[in-house]
Parts: structure tokens; sequence; C-alpha cells
């Protein structure tokens, strides 16, 4: 009869591969299939020019989200209010681009590609950067590449905390402050040092640990609820799923049907976008994002609070007395 050892041996044989398959496919296959899906863009003018510009974006069935706008400037407002990603504006001189690389570098060359191969040849199309991404981060690299750590933050300090056993209103003291701390250091490597970033301080600050808090209260709340195993969830949850599916790379609206909704309603996505918003576009669009997160966090510390009041489980056992008398010799 195989002996226990072997039963973890084939175990860990089975799920090594497993998680490196689900992994693959988590961090692959959204990448592999970045196409635009009801990508929100402008276009803006008067008819017939505007017409014919709606119309030759409707041909990319599926692809776009058009809003009509009156002019430039109305155009101009809703990419700095995110909005829409970018507009095409009709004038008597031909289309121009508004496009806003700060929030998303691939929208904006996806949209100059579109434009300017439907433009007449030999005709020059203007692109004007509404919201430039910061020089420091011109392909936006350094932004994408800064969910992955604050999600193995939020995860690692909700596994200690677990492991640690503190419950309670300690763990959720230790998690709130272990956010403060982190989104303090971020943003001072981010903003301060880098550049990357460039919207207020501790707005950013704040942001950036509120997406810690959230992901590190969902994890602890799991293991208060569930166990141990509740790490390993959170860590499948919040990594393996919810930074690949963030977007933050392109766009939610660029990732396969419902990828970026998913990862819009996790903490990393929403973190990723919030982001955005506080440290390029004044804040703007902030309200959808913000909720997730402390909807997660709320969530997280009640079941971390919750969890906290169970009496922890004996080893084993009846609880011993405080005092037994010696027994009494006989004979």
């Amino acid at each position: 009869m195989p002996s226990a050892p072997n039963h973890r041996a084939v175990a860990v044989i089975l799920l090594v591969p497993l998680m490196v398959t689900l992994a693959l496919w988590a961090f692959s296959w959204p990448a592999a299939r970045i196409a635009p899906r009801n990508l929100p863009v402008g276009v803006a003018g008067s008819a017939p020019a505007a017409d014919q510009l709606h119309t030759q974006l409707e041909r990319h069935e599926g692809a776009f989200e058009i809003h009509r706008y009156d002019d430039a400037a109305a155009a101009r407002a809703a990419i700095e209010d995110r909005v829409v990603y970018g507009a095409v504006v009709a004038t008597d001189e031909g289309p121009q681009l508004l496009t806003a690389s700060a929030a998303s570098p691939v929208v904006s060359q996806l949209l100059t590609g579109a434009v300017t191969g439907a433009a007449p040849a030999g005709t020059a199309v203007p692109v004007t950067d509404v919201v430039a991404a910061p020089a420091a981060d011109p392909r936006g690299s350094a932004l994408g590449a800064s969910i992955l750590p604050l999600a193995l933050a939020g995860v690692a300090s909700g596994a200690i905390v677990t492991v640690m056993k503190l419950r309670g209103a300690r763990a959720a003291v230790t998690l709130a402050a272990t956010g403060v701390l982190v989104g303090i250091a971020a943003t001072a490597v981010a903003h301060s040092w880098l550049g990357v970033i460039t919207g207020d301080w501790w707005a950013e600050a704040g942001v950036m640990g509120l997406t810690v808090l959230a992901i590190g209260s969902a994890v602890a709340g799991l293991a208060a609820l569930i166990g141990t195993p509740g790490i390993g969830l959170g860590a499948l949850l919040m990594v393996l799923l919810g930074n690949p599916f963030s977007g933050v790379t392109s766009a939610p609206e660029l990732l396969p049907e419902p990828v970026g909704m998913i990862g819009q309603r996790l903490p990393p996505g929403a973190g990723g976008s919030l982001l955005r918003s506080v440290a390029f576009f004044d804040g703007s669009a902030a309200g959808g994002a913000a909720s997730v997160l402390v909807a997660w966090a709320a969530l997280g510390l009640v079941a971390v609070l919750i969890g906290g009041r169970r009496r922890p489980a004996r080893t084993g056992g009846a609880e011993p007395s405080a005092h037994r008398p010696d027994p009494v010799p006989v004979g």
C-alpha cells in the first residue's frame, strides 16, 4: 500500500505541471488576443465630414464604441475626463487625431495606425497627444510593471499575518499599517526617484497603499475563514488571475471578453486604473475603481475580525487542569 510520502510526491508531480499550465494560460492567452473590443473613442466635427469618419470607424465591427462631440474642445475634454481614449476630429484641412498615451500607449499606437491607415494616400494626419505619458516612461512599461509587486506585497502581508497567528483587531491594524508603509515606499520609488508617475504624491501613495490593503485583507480574510488554504486561494486570485487580467499594460478593452471586465473587479486591475487616474488625469473617472478597492478591503477586514472571534482549535487532548493533587499512595 502506498505510503504517505509517496502520496505527497505524486501530488507534487501532478500539481506543479497543472499550476504551470494555468499560469501560462492566464498570462499568455489575454496577451495573445489583444484587440479593440468596444474601445471608447470620439468623433468630433460637423457633418458630413464627421459622419464619414464615424462610418470608417464602424467598419471595424465591434472594435469601437463611438462617442460624438461637436468640436475638438469637447473631444479634448472627454479625453481628459477619461471618457474616451482618443478622438478623430473632422476639419477643413482633413482629419486630426487626439490621443492620450498616458491612458494607454498601446491604444494610442492602435488609433494612430487605424486613422492614418484609413486616410487617403499621401494625406498626413496630425496627431496631438492630449495627455502624454511621462518622458521617463513613454511606453508605460514601468507603470505596468508596478502592479505585480503591489500584488505580491499584498499576498505576502496577508500570508504573514496568518502564519504569525495575528487575529482580530491586531491583524486588521497590522494589514492597514503595512499598506500605508508600502504605499509610501512605492511612491517614493515610482514618483520621486524614477519619475514614472507625476500626479499628487500623497494621492498616489494612498492608491498604492489601498491596493495592498485590499489584496492583503482578502488573503488574510480567506485564511481566517477557511484556514491556511485561503492563502493559496488568495494568491491564485490576486496574482495568477488578477495581474494578467488587469489590463494595466494595455487596456481592459483590449483583452478578450470577459477578461477585461473580471480584471477591473479585482484589486490589481482596479488599482492600476485608479493609479492612472490620480497620476495623470487629476483623479478623473476614479470612482468605480476606488469603490472596488474599498469593497475588497472592507470585506477582507470584516472576515479577519470575524475569524478572530473564533476560538483556536485545540491540538488534541483534554485541557489540563490548573492543579492536580499528587496521587495518594496505596498500602
